[in-house]
């Protein structure tokens, strides 16, 4: 039996969503409760992957589905494809299984050609309506289908409109806009050289692999990597007879919200436009009006579209973006889709949803897109300084938070000075899918045009990123790169900051402040806590960052670095004295020097977890990172050491590695000189009996780790040495104190052999930045040379440093733990490296079996949400 590829919306459902994709398992829904929505089917995301499969080509067996599927439309339209007595129109969207706003693109008005608009013209009495689809569709096609680029369709428009003396699209006439049409056919034909396509299905099968194509265009590609999208899931294709917004004065179109998707408010929230089509919202051409507008535009619509709102949040029960068109008064519903929203709003949601009985708190926590928790954390204006601070103009606060930087004008812009270490802020007259790499290396962006629903508006939120949208005082000149504002004109670089929640737009930089957290991020994280299994630390290897850590919830530290705590001017000298030493009695005095601020720095740390597990990585880096490198330093050294400049240049010229990143670093340094070891154990035991002494009623835990093992000989030997000076400080002190000593995973052998390990270790704790390194056989500081072009030929589809490679590394972990806990029972185990704040990391955590994750402070609540999101996961699947 041949594979079914095409559905009529009556014939999906919600459940079929990897099938039909979001958008057309909605419209299938909406279809079954009965909603007024235009009729169409889907071409279905297996169809997109079997393109790619067929080398960019939609098979026969396909393209015969698609015509019988349009003449079932045309049945069930009582319309035609190309007949000059009903022609039927339709628009041709994508729909990807998770949402991706803005990224792939839409056809609207396809089946038109001269003979049609003619048609609709005379049997409507409205020409210019006609022509104004007719150019649309000219314009969309050229632009999507064929790549032509908008930018020359547009000159047309405004030279039309500069000799009009007009300054808005709606202002042209049907004459102009007919003569319009036949300058786009034009300009079509200068570009592509043949002419533009006049039968409609030659036009849709052309659209439907523009759609398929779209899911291939770097800013998708950028989009999904971002949002751990897989390529393999593919786009569908959703082709719908046409309802026209642009027919008139009782006609309109319009996006709404059924809460607000900044602040998470319950009620309508939405924009709205007359004798318009969907793009005109979206893209932020006219700035529209606000929803209840509608009321006295089209009270019968108005009063269905409100029923429609609640009968579709309570079906999904979530908030519902949804996009419309009214046609002579009458509804027609386009989409309907769980909104994007902040992470604000998406706390405020969720336990509005379980107030009203709508969800279960199991529920509620898995709602919440972990990684959206970060822009709660960010910084806000220093409302002192805000309060100083006269606004120079203010847009719509399209995306909460505070950005401050210099303006920049192009998104390539944008890139450039950020990666060169400049905060800006992205200037737009609006923004466009293509913008994304610039938006995402900006903190904030600034439009011109567009409502809250524009693209610039909703993928900011859905980046966390600051932004203002729809300033219309704003006299922009992108050619020059200015912009003019409360009578100031700011050039490229100037300094500007940016209120995503109230809109304002002030001169120069405002200080920031931490943000704090609000009452529903609580009750969350409470909920969150209460279904996790996993535990979750910090990665801290300062008081402060500590601090943090467990204000946001860290139970723990699970990798402290005490590298870090050698480079303080008064540490470093001492340090290179202890390199320089040619005998032990040297090294040690140099290291005895150390070791009270050593101390210090750990009974710091116990004192700021409260009694909570603390691990502490002992010396990990080569020596070399810790020399002098400028003649001064040099001299000053050979001084101290009473050495030659040049016996000191010797002893740098022989700490030079080949290959530092496998070279003498690590438990290497602690058999080489076991000095370091004892100093940094005197100093952890010392700092712990200190603060317990301090502290009788906390349990101070340190965890000593030694780093970088490979083979159980070697941890066996820096164990004995760490044991045989910890027994003899506990002793001496006549404290009664408990200690771990563990071990880093972060070479494939040591996974390998992790059972004879085991013995010798009471934890094991994954560094998976080496750990990655290592599997792979590249450096993280030398990979993003050739990842882009590893992302460009599907190689990978994620950064392995960013997002845990849970095929190979994963899979020498799982091998860690399986042959690691047998051989010791009481082996507890957990991930320090930069994986352990990544949400699908911290799944993949918890599926292994892992007893924490670690993670840097302001990622802990993210890892406690999506700890919480496994564990209730996994209770579902069962």
């Amino acid at each position: 039996m041949a594979r079914k590829w095409v559905y009529l919306f009556t014939e999906g459902k919600a459940e079929m969503r990897e099938l039909l994709g979001g958008k057309g398992a909605n419209l299938a829904e909406m279809t079954n409760i009965g909603l007024p929505v235009p009729q169409g089917f889907t071409v279905t995301t297996e169809a997109c992957t079997q393109y790619y499969e067929d080398g960019k080509k939609i098979n026969d067996e396909i393209l015969g589905q698609i015509d019988e599927h349009i003449t079932k439309l045309e049945e069930i339209t009582g319309k035609k494809f190309g007949d000059h007595e009903n022609p039927l129109l339709v628009s041709v969207r994508s729909g990807a299984r998770a949402s991706m706003p803005g990224m792939m693109d839409t056809i609207l008005n396809l089946g038109l050609n001269e003979e049609v608009v003619k048609v609709i013209a005379d049997k409507s009495g409205n020409p210019r309506w006609a022509w104004d689809c007719y150019r649309r569709f000219i314009q969309m096609y050229s632009d999507v289908v064929m790549e032509v680029g908008k930018k020359y369709f547009e000159e047309l428009i405004d030279k039309m409109k500069e000799e009009k003396g007009v300054t808005q699209d709606v202002d042209l006439t049907a004459e102009d806009l007919e003569k319009l049409a036949g300058q786009f056919k034009d300009e079509y034909k200068s570009k592509i050289g043949k002419d533009f396509p006049t039968d409609p299905k030659e036009q849709l099968y052309g659209a439907i692999q523009a759609v398929f194509r779209s899911w291939d265009n770097p800013r998708a590609n950028v989009y999904r990597r971002d949002n751990d999208i897989p390529y393999s899931w593919g786009t569908a294709v959703n082709v719908q007879s046409m309802a026209f917004g642009n027919m008139g004065d009782d006609c309109g179109t319009g996006v709404a919200f059924t809460r607000d998707p900044a602040t998470g408010a319950k009620g309508l929230f939405g924009e709205f436009l007359t004798n318009a089509q969907g793009e005109d919202v979206v893209a932020g051409v006219r700035t529209p009006m606000h929803i209840d507008e509608m009321a006295n535009k089209f009270p019968e619509a108005f009063k269905e579209f409100n029923e429609v709102c609640a009968t579709l949040e309570k079906h999904y029960r979530d908030m519902q973006d949804m996009e419309f068109t009214v046609e002579h008064g009458k509804l027609y519903m386009l989409q309907t889709r769980n909104g994007k929203r902040t992470a604000q709003a998406a706390l405020k949601i969720a336990c509005d949803l379980v107030d009203e009985g709508m969800r279960t708190e199991e529920e509620a926590v898995a709602m919440i897109d972990p990684r959206n928790l970060d822009t709660l954390l960010h910084p806000q204006f220093d409302s002192k300084a805000l309060k100083a601070a006269t606004p120079l103009g203010k847009g719509l606060g399209a995306s909460p938070g505070a950005a401050c930087g210099k303006a920049v004008f192009t998104a390539d812009d944008a890139v450039v000075w950020a990666g060169r270490g400049e905060k800006v802020v992205l200037v737009r007259l609006e923004t466009s899918p293509e913008d994304i790499s610039g938006m995402k290396s900006a903190q904030g962006i600034l439009t011109v045009r567009g409502g809250m629903t524009s693209h610039a508006a909703v993928v900011a939120r859905g980046m966390g990123t600051c932004c203002v949208s729809g300033c219309g005082d704003i006299v922009m000149d992108e050619a020059n790169k200015k912009f003019t504002l409360g009578g100031k004109t700011f050039h490229e670089g100037d300094e500007i900051s940016i209120d995503g929640t109230t809109g304002n737009i002030y001169e120069g930089l405002i200080p920031t402040v931490d943000a704090t957290i609000a009452g529903e991020f609580g009750r969350i994280m409470a909920w969150a806590d209460k279904y996790r299994r996993l535990r979750v630390r910090t990665n801290a290897d300062t008081p402060a960052d500590a601090k943090k850590a467990r204000e946001l919830g860290a139970e723990g530290i699970g990798l402290c670095r005490t590298e870090h705590m050698f480079f303080e001017t008064d540490r470093i000298a001492a340090f290179r004295e202890m390199i320089c030493s040619d005998t032990v009695e040297g090294r040690e005095a140099a290291l005895e020097k150390i070791l009270p601020y050593q101390q210090g720095d750990f009974e710091q740390l116990y004192e700021a977890l409260e009694g909570t597990p603390v691990t502490i990585r002992f010396l990990d880096p080569p020596l070399h990172e810790f020399v002098p490198t400028t003649e001064e330093e040099i001299q000053k050294l050979a001084d101290a050491q009473g050495k030659s400049v040049q016996a000191i240049k010797d002893i740098i010229t022989g700490l030079h590695e080949f290959n530092p990143m496998m070279g003498h670093r690590g438990l290497r340094l602690a058999v080489t000189y076991p000095e370091i070891a004892k100093m940094q154990t005197k100093a952890v035991i010392r700092a712990a009996i200190n603060v317990q002494k301090k502290h009788p009623d906390w349990k101070v835990l340190p965890e000593i780790m030694i780093p970088l093992t490979s083979e159980v000989k070697e941890l066996k030997f820096v164990k004995k040495v760490v044991v045989e000076t910890a027994e003899a400080e506990i002793k001496a002190a006549g404290a009664d104190l408990h200690y771990e000593v563990g071990t880093m995973i972060e070479i494939p052998r040591a996974c390998l052999t992790a059972d004879e390990i085991a013995k010798e270790a009471d934890f094991f704790c994954f560094g998976t930045n080496d750990l990655t390194q290592m599997t792979f056989g590249f450096s993280r500081d030398d990979a993003g040379k050739f990842l882009n072009a590893y992302y460009d030929t599907k190689i990978f589809e994620n950064d392995p440093f960013a997002k845990l490679d849970q095929h190979g590394v994963g899979k020498l972990m799982e091998m860690a733990i399986k042959l690691g806990k047998p051989a010791n029972p009481k082996l507890h185990i957990g991930i320090c490296g930069e994986h352990g704040g990544d949400p699908s990391s911290v799944e993949f955590c918890h599926k292994i079996g892992l007893d924490y994750v670690s993670c840097s402070p302001f990622r802990v609540p993210v890892a406690r949400l999506a700890a919480a999101q496994a564990a209730i996961a996994e209770k579902k699947a069962k």
